[in-house]
């Protein structure tokens, strides 16, 4: 198979051990990243705000400590873009909304305060669609301007595509962590659902919202997350099940089951080839891959799936109405068209019809669970998306596959390796909650099957 590769991405993983050996350091990769947001971001527009000067000085402190053989952290000196729904004490948190134009916190989020603690370098706010869920700001697909960069997390995707950061901050409540980062060509982490603390990030849906990771390779994706989870923890969560420096060792799946859901009805020929071209290839490296032609129990799943997934942006808007009718009420049409109707929505909704949308959530994740042990299956295999971007920015591409996972509140990750027509797109393995690490062994092994650059897990 034909696989994607980026050679002009950054990798902060790889860097590292410039960092400690004296060969590179912080601030010559910073000025690296610098130099490509000087010749891309006039036609990208990854950045809300830069802030390159503290930048600058932050990287210059990082290179002494690892100088000196006492880096802060795992991620010390590494560049971070921060989506634009996350609270910094030192820059605007605008979150794509005229209502905020200019708004500051005053404080981090925790994410944000993990990772400044830990000597990451925050190089500047990324372009967020509003609210994380309304209308798509300015940001284009760093392959292609005439096409979006995904949603929501625009500028986090796009940056990394651009080689402008190793990594950023996204989030995911239904498609906004693993769209853009499959049509950028970056790697896309969603934890499981409260695996990483999400204090200080601008809600939407308290059982959807998850802070996700979208990096240049896989290491670089699981050191970030795992960093932030080791230095907070979460709430009544615990820590990243597997949270570590580096990803872990590549297990090869013993059984995937693949899922084709309705995206399979709105993809192209093409876009079904390639994907069948991935499936053969890891058939033949040794994984046994079962789908609903092959067993009963998968197509029951999918059904079911296809039955009570559309309730999910119906939590999601119930789970709006605070703050949203407050915004509405005090900022009118200075909060868009989508937000007003997703609280309508809500409006039409009563306690009960709530309630059964959790329990039916409840049941599905059971039967997800319960599938995985009955086929001894360690992951479920589909796409990250419809294929590459499509033309326009007003929208920012189908959510179909990605939503499945979203509502469930398991993890997944979009592992840059297909390609069409010379554009990335992503294959979505999507694991069982609390799990995170056992997923992330096995995306190592697919990276490392199918990837197109030499050393792509990395």
């Amino acid at each position: 198979m034909k696989s994607w590769c980026n050679p002009n991405i950054e990798s902060f993983a790889r860097a590292v051990a410039g960092f400690r050996g004296g060969s590179d350091t912080p601030r010559d990769l910073l000025e690296r990243c610098i130099a490509n947001i000087e010749a891309r971001e006039r036609e990208v527009k990854a950045f809300v705000t830069l802030d390159l000067k503290r930048a600058r000085k932050a990287a210059d402190e990082s290179s002494k400590r690892y100088k000196a053989g006492q880096p802060l952290s795992m991620v010390d000196g590494c560049p971070v873009g921060i989506k634009d729904i996350m609270a910094t004490k030192d820059m605007p948190t605008q979150m794509n909304s005229a209502a905020f134009k200019g708004w500051q916190s005053g404080q981090d989020a925790a994410c944000v305060h993990a990772l400044r603690h830990g000597g990451a370098i925050l190089i500047g706010k990324t372009v967020t669609t509003e609210f994380a869920i309304g209308y798509s700001g300015p940001t284009t697909n760093p392959f292609d301007s005439k096409r979006t960069p995904g949603g929501s997390s625009s500028g986090s995707a796009a940056g990394v595509g651009a080689g402008m950061f190793p990594a950023a901050l996204g989030t995911q409540t239904q498609g906004s962590t693993l769209r853009p980062a499959s049509f950028c060509g970056a790697v896309g982490f969603k934890p499981t659902l409260g695996a990483l603390h999400t204090a200080g990030i601008h809600p939407l849906s308290a059982t959807c919202d998850h802070l996700g990771v979208i990096a240049a390779t896989l290491d670089d994706t699981w050191r970030v997350a795992s960093h932030i989870s080791l230095a907070l923890g979460s709430p009544g969560y615990g820590f990243l099940d597997g949270a570590a420096a580096n990803a872990p060792d590549a297990a090869m799946p013993r059984r995937m089951i693949r899922l084709y859901t309705r995206g399979w009805n709105e993809i192209d020929d093409t876009i079904k080839s390639r994907f069948e071209e991935a499936v053969d290839a890891l058939r033949a490296a040794g994984v046994e891959i079962v789908g609903k032609n092959e067993s009963d129990e998968v197509g029951a799943f999918e059904d079911a799936l296809e039955r009570d997934v559309d309730g999910a942006l119906d939590i999601v808007a119930y789970e709006m109405k605070w703050p949203y009718e407050d915004y509405l009420a005090r900022f009118g049409d200075a909060i868009g068209k989508r937000i007003h109707g997703l609280i309508e929505r809500a409006h039409a909704m009563a306690p009960a019809d709530y309630t059964e949308l959790l329990q039916k959530r409840q049941a599905i994740r059971r039967q997800c669970r319960e599938l995985a042990v009955a086929l001894d299956a360690d992951c479920y295999l589909t796409l990250a998306s419809s294929g590459p971007a499509p033309l326009r920015l007003e929208h920012s591409g189908s959510r179909t596959f990605i939503a499945y996972g979203s509502w469930l509140g398991f993890p997944a990750f979009s592992l840059p390796v297909l390609e069409s027509g010379g554009l990335p797109f992503g294959l979505q393995l999507l694991g069982l909650d609390h799990r995170d690490g056992v997923l992330c062994a096995n995306a190592n092994w697919v990276m490392k099957q199918l990837g197109g650059c030499p050393g792509g897990a990395a």
